[in-house]
């Protein structure tokens, strides 16, 4: 994979190919109250790749935190994803979870992986064919290898070296009013504000109907210097949408904060601004 996102043509066309895996990394809720009428139905031959329950540290009080490299091993082995795979994510808001499920396949090493522009909506806007749920069956086990690459990844401790270093630009995928305070935040126990010398970039304001903005709109919306870029958001999910635009236009080192917001917001001790 050259993108870090492909085209439902694209995928209409490689999808009879043996080493491709197609994953449905729909959530069944989400903290932007998106909903969805495409709840019961999903590619055919699409393999639920369960973030929220499967793919996550669910020992961590922290919502969507970043399983452990033998979780995942494990976990991507049961869906019979192999070290050769064409990995290719979808959900079924257009782009929402899908980039969650990109980013963490990067983390874990492997490198051949996007995510569906668009989504399931834009697969059956063009026509393509679809299917019912199935009950989960039983794949013959993989042999996926996950090689952990700790540079993708930040704590809280480095974000706060960070506020005071500036060596990376810290940028936030939450809407404007959660970014200024002035927007109650969806989880109970949370402050309102950003972490001090953040950007604000929502991720709303480089989707398009469910679709990246092309690059020539994103190049004039994401302007920054050659610092790394380090991503938060609320737990951890959208923060990907902002990374995967930012690797289509430039090709900065980018991370992760994985306990965003719902980490700093909480802990008294973190300077905060509003």
């Amino acid at each position: 994979m050259t993108e870090p996102i492909v085209s439902t043509a694209w995928l209409q066309a490689n999808i009879k190919d043996v080493n491709l895996i197609l994953l449905d990394a729909s959530f069944k809720e989400n903290q932007s109250n998106i909903e969805t009428d495409l709840e019961n139905i999903h590619i055919k031959g699409a393999r639920f790749f369960d973030i929220k329950n499967t793919f996550s540290d669910t020992n961590n009080p922290l919502p969507n935190t970043i399983p452990s490299p033998e979780q995942f091993e494990f976990e991507a082995r049961k869906l019979g994803i192999n070290k050769n795979s064409i990995v290719v994510i979808y959900d079924n808001l257009g782009v929402y979870s899908s980039p969650r499920a990109w980013w963490l396949f990067k983390v874990m090493g492997h490198q051949n992986v996007a995510v569906l522009d668009g989504g399931l909506p834009e697969w059956i806007s063009q026509k393509y064919p679809v299917e019912a749920i199935p009950e989960i069956p039983n794949y013959t086990i993989g042999n996926f290898e996950a090689k952990f690459d700790p540079e993708l990844v930040k704590s809280k401790e480095q974000i706060l070296e960070n506020t005071q270093t500036k060596d990376s630009v810290l940028i936030d995928a939450r809407a404007e009013n959660r970014f200024k305070g002035i927007g109650s935040e969806p989880r109970p126990g949370l402050r309102s504000g950003h972490i001090p010398g953040s950007i604000n970039m929502p991720y709303t304001q480089l989707l398009r109907n469910g679709k990246f903005l092309p690059k020539e709109e994103l190049v004039k919306i994401l302007k920054t210097d050659s610092r790394p870029l380090i991503f938060t958001c609320g737990s951890g999910v959208t923060a990907c949408i902002d990374l995967i635009a930012y690797e289509l236009i430039g090709k900065n080192p980018k991370s992760v904060y994985d306990g965003s917001w719902t980490e700093w917001g909480q802990l008294e001790n973190l300077p905060i601004e509003n």
